[in-house]
């Protein structure tokens, strides 16, 4: 049982590790977060706006990142996210724990 919560927290944890990854190229915009995201995986992820902007809300009320509104490239008002010294440290320890999760799991599938 205990697993199930654990590989629930992993899952759900992905996307804020992948959110924190795209802002440590520097400040953006929820779609540019995206854009990255779904550049840097060759489209094979994808990540619906409802979801995005929930794991950025969470993101700024865990103090792991801040936001400020600016304009777009396109002179559109947008707010822009920005990781904090709080949040990189998280990305690095959960960046860590992801890895060990993926190859237990990579261990499991490659011994059918």
């Amino acid at each position: 049982m205990s697993a199930d919560r654990g590989s629930h927290k992993h899952i759900q944890g992905t996307l804020d590790l992948l959110i924190l990854k795209a802002l440590t190229r520097g400040p953006q915009h929820g779609y540019g977060v995206s854009t990255w995201i779904h550049e840097r995986t060759d489209g094979e992820l994808g990540i619906e706006d409802a979801a995005l902007y929930q794991a950025l809300h969470r993101l700024e009320q865990r103090e792991l990142i801040v936001s400020e509104w600016g304009l777009s490239e396109n002179n559109r008002r947008a707010k822009y996210y920005e990781i904090t010294p709080a949040g990189r440290r998280w990305l690095v320890r959960e960046t860590a724990t992801w890895h060990s999760y993926a190859r237990a799991v990579a261990s499991v599938l490659g011994s059918a």
